[in-house]
């Protein structure tokens, strides 16, 4: 474990956490995750690309660097035939980690995810889930890990696994456990989202949220649910794709001109714009939420917006937009350069006011 300022110390203190998640659609975009299988293999393949990934989130102000376990499990693993990797997959994707936040002054955080393999009600499964978060919680605790992450839970009682394995076995590590919220307000195992989350609190999570499935848009009416319920700090990380009260989840999206789903292979298509990240990160920290990040689909320039709106001066603030210094976009008087302008956008004359726009006020 770090020597920097702890994360239930700065729960304690009121600060904010900013937290960057979303490496294997991140990755995948780059070329290094397959779709379908979404296995980490890239830990041990391509290393150096998942190094630079947490270099990049922390310079875009990131508080932590989560190692990339996300379905670095035995039941993922086995489906490419690489189970025999599965150690060697956490324990370098947390050597990483701990390097890199190290080496900036981070917190470092292992991670469980949500299995797949998952069935309510059923004791057979439930035990073998519990040994796989056994595991991957005895590996983090190996790998120096300053807390826990459980994530993308859909199902109520395998939150619930991921919690108690983490109270178990986690040397008295510090627990985020967030749930996916799809289509509907509640669980995959019909538990109200927000009745869900007091549960879970109640149950010893240091920090309960929600992350994935849904935009910035259509998350927020269940964080306002969540905080008028829930004591304790939440957790609010949205995918930073545009879902609307018509297609509430990322995966339920559909392409604006060929009515196509997008998921799961063009996801890019429905990207949120930079005041959409901004106006999100100001309403949560109104609503009182103290940890936040953006999941599937996040980038370092997007987290950089989050980063900015919460008053922070990350190192790649200094790539923020500024079209001022922009031949065309900048204010100009000269005919020709107007001209190109005005091919270039049509009617939209005032793209050059709009464009100069930085961090909501």
């Amino acid at each position: 474990m770090s020597a920097v300022k702890g994360l239930k110390e700065r729960l304690r203190d009121g600060e904010t956490i900013l937290c960057a998640e979303g490496y294997m659609w991140e990755l995948e975009r780059r070329g290094f995750v397959k779709l379908g299988e979404y296995t980490p293999e890239v830990v041990l393949d391509f290393p150096e690309r998942v190094i630079a990934l947490h270099e990049e989130f922390v310079l875009a102000g990131s508080d932590v660097v989560q190692a990339y376990t996300y379905f670095g499990h035995r039941e993922k693993l086995r489906s490419i035939d690489r189970e025999e990797d599965c150690k060697s997959v956490n324990l370098k994707a947390l050597k990483m980690a701990r390097d890199v936040a190290d080496k900036y002054g981070k917190l470092m955080a292992g991670g469980l995810s949500n299995t797949t393999v998952f069935e309510p009600d059923d004791p057979d499964i439930a035990g073998k889930v519990a040994e796989m978060f056994k595991e991957q919680v005895g590996w983090a605790v190996e790998g120096g890990a300053d807390y826990m992450i459980g994530e993308t839970f859909n199902d109520f009682q395998e939150a619930k696994l991921a919690l108690e394995a983490i109270k178990k076995y986690g040397n008295g590590m510090p627990a985020v456990i967030t749930l996916v919220p799809y289509t509907e307000d509640r669980t995959t195992d019909d538990v109200p989202i927000e009745e869900a989350l007091k549960r879970l609190e109640e149950l010893g999570a240091d920090v309960v949220g929600l992350n994935c499935g849904r935009g910035p848009l259509t998350m927020m009416p269940l964080l306002v649910k969540a905080r008028a319920v829930c004591k304790g700090p939440l957790a609010a990380i949205p995918n930073p794709l545009r879902t609307t009260e018509e297609q509430k989840s990322f995966q339920s999206l559909r392409d604006p001109i060929s009515g196509k789903p997008l998921y799961p292979s063009n996801m890019t298509t429905a990207i949120c714009h930079r005041e959409e990240i901004q106006q999100f990160t100001q309403d949560a920290l109104k609503l009182g939420i103290q940890y936040l990040g953006l999941c599937c689909c996040n980038s370092p320039s997007l987290f950089r917006e989050m980063a900015l709106t919460c008053g922070r001066d990350p190192v790649l603030g200094k790539f923020s937009p500024d079209h001022s210094k922009s031949y065309l976009f900048g204010k100009t008087t000269k005919p020709h350069r107007e001209k190109i302008r005005s091919f270039m956008c049509g009617d939209a004359k005032d793209i050059y006011i709009s464009s100069n726009t930085g961090p909501m006020s």
